[in-house]
């Protein structure tokens, strides 16, 4: 992987997905005072790479498999359309999210990533 200052918006993001899909190194290219937002009902909002890490770790770990279908970049910023398969808590099967996240990216580090999705698959 380039030397994060030297990375594109594109291949921040990039490799933040190849960092994800290989379960390591996600949390080197997050800006330690990145914004997370939710856009969900109701708003969540978690400031900084200290807050963001636990406070969707257990997302993360509910993740089997989720496809990267479209990147769109203009310069610091990027959108990308992803599709997760997650595992159900207890004995519930998996469900699929559709996910549109917005970045924007800094010195080769994402300082704001927004997610937009339906809860309604996600177990109450």
């Amino acid at each position: 992987m380039p030397s994060t200052t030297t990375m594109t918006t594109r291949e921040t993001i990039e490799a933040y997905f190849n960092a994800l899909r290989q379960r390591q190194g996600m949390e080197d290219l997050l800006a330690e005072d990145m914004v997370f937002t939710s856009f969900t009902s109701p708003i969540r909002e978690l400031q900084g790479r200290a807050a963001y890490l636990p406070g969707t770790k257990r997302f993360y770990d509910g993740i089997q498999s989720f496809e990267l279908r479209e990147l769109m970049v203009d310069g610091d910023r990027a959108v990308a359309l992803t599709r997760y398969q997650i595992r159900g808590p207890g004995d519930r099967p998996p469900f699929s999210s559709d996910v549109a996240e917005v970045y924007r990216v800094r010195e080769g580090k994402i300082v704001s990533f927004g997610i937009y999705f339906d809860t309604a698959p996600y177990p109450k």
